[in-house]
């Protein structure tokens, strides 16, 4: 157990908090039980030990930081080491990897009965769910999703400058006054097309080099290991779901046709479907729909996205086109702050109410003719006019 706390005090002693996300501002530190959720990578390890390090600084004996993968628990019950820690004078607990330790769910429910001034928070695979039988934590935890770096996010941590997130509504109506600002500061295509190959997953920062080989050993952990252990597929199942990953990821985005995909992979159509579900889940896919309400495992998607364009890179084998790379970013970035659904007429319907065309900086509004609430997000223009906004701008959302 002394050894949990050395870990614990020299991961603090290392931890960076040069760039502290906005996303810990807006976590409910104070609720009993809080659970924040990701993809691998995104940085949920760092985003609690910059808490931990900001809140506890004078009183570091209260916390813990603690890794559920750790070889410790194979031997010794959480339980038992919460009790100690407790009976310590510990009020806070930050359990890392919880989808790692049996029974996860359950044994955090038995920590929230049994220690009720205990403050937990726990951080998962973006895979994990709560209401599992009789182990339902959705009643209890306040959950939290953290996404990868935005492009605002990549600008602060390379330039060391710091720049305000907008709402979908200004930065349509104020494009031109929020580009001008930044503009002022900073040259945003000296960092674009980097941002769009290696600036999502924050571990960039580990080295340039060797990023794309780390991102595909990333995708391997959640195939092989993610997927059976909180989805239960057989591994049999894994080379299917991997070989239809890769289909995706040469295609995407696309509108598929399940049938033939399916046949092509062995599948059946409802299997097919479900593992769309499984990967988009994930964070490895995007998919778009009509419509959001009544979405199920059985309703067949309209368009399929690798979830961000650093997968593309890294996963399509190939230089992507352009315009493939444009729509990728604009629906992960828009995803984060808006419902975004498939639109018949343009690229996507943002809310139910934009209309949102993506193009280059030749795009034209012929084909929004007519249509309300409509704009062109442009790719190669620093500053945009009327309702043709600057493409890299929707990176200032969160």
């Amino acid at each position: 157990m002394d050894r949990l706390y050395e870990f614990y005090r020299r991961r603090l002693q290392y931890t960076d908090m040069t760039l502290v996300r906005e996303f810990e501002t807006a976590v409910s530190w104070d609720a009993r039980l809080v659970g924040i959720k990701g993809a691998r990578g995104c940085g949920k390890t760092t985003l609690i030990l910059q808490h931990i390090k900001k809140t506890f600084q004078n009183n570091l004996d209260v916390a813990l930081y603690v890794s559920l993968d750790n070889l410790y628990f194979a031997n010794n019950p959480l339980l038992e080491f919460v009790d100690t820690f407790v009976k310590h004078g510990g009020t806070h607990i930050f359990l890392d990897e919880v989808h790692k330790y049996p029974d996860w769910a359950v044994a955090i429910k038995n920590l929230y009965d049994e220690f009720p001034m205990l403050h937990i928070v726990f951080t998962g695979s973006s895979l994990l769910e709560l209401e599992r039988g009789k182990a339902d934590l959705s009643r209890r935890a306040l959950m939290y999703e953290l996404p990868g770096l935005s492009f605002r996010e990549y600008l602060e941590i390379e330039t060391k400058m710091s720049f305000p997130a907008f709402s979908i509504t200004d930065l349509l109506d104020k494009h031109g006054q929020i580009a001008q600002e930044i503009v002022s500061h900073i040259k945003p295509f000296m960092y674009f097309s980097d941002y769009l190959k290696i600036g999502y997953y924050p571990y960039y920062l580990e080295g340039v080099g060797d990023y794309s080989m780390r991102l595909e050993e990333t995708v391997l952990v959640i195939l092989e290991q993610e997927l059976p252990m909180l989805r239960g597929i057989e591994p049999a199942y894994i080379p299917k779901i991997k070989q239809l990953l890769s289909i995706i990821a040469q295609s995407a985005p696309f509108v598929p046709n399940i049938t033939k995909l399916s046949e092509r992979i062995g599948i059946n159509r409802q299997t097919f479907i479900t593992y769309l579900t499984y990967l988009e889940q994930a964070n490895l896919i995007r998919l778009l729909y009509r419509s959001t309400t009544g979405i199920g495992l059985l309703q067949k998607p309209d368009k399929i996205f690798l979830d961000n364009t650093n997968l593309m890179y890294t996963l399509g084998y190939n230089n992507p086109s352009m315009g493939t790379v444009r729509e990728t970013f604009l629906a992960s970035q828009l995803s984060q702050v808006s419902t975004v659904t498939f639109s018949p007429q343009s690229d996507f319907l943002v809310d139910g109410t934009y209309t949102i065309e993506v193009g280059g900086k030749k795009k034209s509004r012929r084909q929004l003719q007519g249509i309300e609430d409509a704009y062109i997000a442009s790719d190669d223009i620093e500053f945009g006019f009327g309702r043709k906004i600057p493409l890299w701008l929707f990176g200032f959302l969160y």
